[in-house]
């Protein structure tokens, strides 16, 4: 029962969510690296606590499960030795652009003594440096937002999470995963927050969780999640260092399938909801056509707006640079909002219903055409069946059957360069038949 409702706090500056302090890499504490947190009586522990009201070892199973703990590992591999020579680095395991997401690439002057960056993706890099809350997150005695206060960054929150994640597994302005990283070996990224909040979790959400950190909602997560995908994507596109590559722009903010295709056969047909003809690159909206069920649920008119708002914005891209910034502001401006919206939204039957009715009616207007759209909405189908079941709208029975049928989807999503819009849709009409 994870997914039930709870209020989170989401934070904007010039129109952009916003972590309310700096994401963990930025900070100004020093990281005293994993093995300050794994004792056998903090997080160290060969198995969970019977007695405590956190499990005690999650450092047990970040090690033995979680990638993260191995990507750093990933950087003396074959592939990532390649990838390096392709960019014209001495190694990928000591170049900034591929330890700022394989590693806990913080300053040398914010490392302590026991900091090892062969840990991978640990504790400090998604909790934040630990100088200040060590002692007192240890000793028990602290509550969580005496935790938070000293440098503890608040992952619960699904704004700040969001854009945590999405700071290595999309990329920001700072971070960029460019389309010549991709070109040169790095596989294409793909994210969404509640199915990979979920994907390895090293803590469970009993009572005392939900008595310090509030109660989950995974409709919510994926909600926001979207929006703030979107938000990053656009942010990177305004930004004129990010966005520009030479005389191009940088291309791992558009769609990959719209180039990377077949040269042979007729395959070209339009896309409602883009207005843009054949031989386009396309701008990757995935997460935006997201966000647009969501919005549509709340706020009818706002998501006909936002709609509008996409569509401009990919006829802008054919015209120049000046008028892509403008389209891309104005959608920023309607997300500022939205998101917010999103946040406080209830989530309850009746809005569950219409954002499943619109991701199904989405199928019927032709917008799965790309992979990537097709891929989200298979996550966002999952999620909102997990709604539905914790919600009550179906009972544990009716909601196997309904995920059954979302097999489907996932089975026509499974591989990127066979992808077929048709089979994508015959999946959603059967799951249809089963909706609420």
């Amino acid at each position: 029962m994870r997914r039930l409702d709870v209020v989170f706090g989401v934070f904007f500056v010039s129109g952009l969510v916003q972590a309310q302090t700096a994401l963990p890499i930025e900070g100004k504490d020093k990281h005293l690296g994993v093995a300050s947190c794994a004792s056998s009586t903090c997080h160290g522990s060969t198995s969970a606590f019977a007695d405590s009201n956190v499990m005690q070892n999650e450092f047990a199973l970040w090690q033995s499960q979680d990638p993260h703990a191995e990507a750093y590992q990933i950087l003396l591999n074959d592939q990532s030795k390649r990838i390096a020579r392709n960019l014209g680095l001495k190694s990928a395991h000591e170049a900034d652009m591929c330890l700022d997401c394989h590693g806990d690439n913080v300053p040398a002057s914010a490392r302590g003594e026991k900091f090892d960056m062969a840990d991978g993706v640990g504790c400090e890099a998604c909790h934040g440096g630990s100088e200040r809350y060590l002692s007192s997150h240890a000793s028990g005695q602290a509550s969580h937002a005496d935790n938070l206060a000293a440098g503890l960054y608040a992952t619960e929150d699904p704004a700040r999470r969001a854009e945590l994640c999405l700071s290595c597994h999309l990329g920001n302005k700072n971070q960029m995963i460019t389309h010549r990283i991709m070109g040169a070996g790095h596989p294409r990224l793909s994210f969404e927050l509640d199915t990979f909040t979920w994907l390895y979790p090293h803590f469970e959400v009993d009572e005392d969780y939900v008595q310090r950190k509030g109660e989950p909602n995974g409709a919510r997560d994926w909600a926001v999640g979207q929006g703030v995908s979107a938000s990053t994507q656009l942010e990177t596109l305004l930004d004129d260092s990010a966005g520009w590559d030479g005389i191009f722009p940088e291309l791992v903010l558009f769609d990959c399938h719209a180039c990377h295709r077949s040269m042979f056969g007729n395959q070209w047909v339009p896309r409602r909801g883009t207005g843009l003809g054949p031989g386009v690159v396309r701008y990757n909206d995935a997460s935006l056509l997201m966000f647009r069920h969501v919005l549509a649920a709340i706020d009818g008119a706002a998501g006909e707006k936002l709609a509008g708002q996409v569509r401009d914005l990919h006829v802008s891209t054919t015209r120049g640079r000046n008028e892509t910034v403008q389209a891309a502001r104005a959608v920023m401006a309607t997300l500022q909002s939205a998101i917010a919206r999103a946040n406080a939204a209830e989530f309850d039957r009746g809005m569950l219903e219409k954002i499943m009715a619109s991701i199904l009616a989405d199928g019927e207007r032709g917008q799965y055409r790309d992979y990537a759209a097709a891929e989200q909405a298979s996550m966002a189908v999952d999620a909102v069946i997990l709604a539905f079941e914790n919600n009550g709208v179906l009972s544990a029975d009716e909601a196997e059957g309904m995920r059954s049928r979302a097999e489907g989807l996932f089975e026509a999503t499974k591989d990127e360069d066979g992808y077929r819009q048709s089979r994508f849709v015959e999946a959603l009409n059967r799951l249809k038949m089963s909706a609420p």
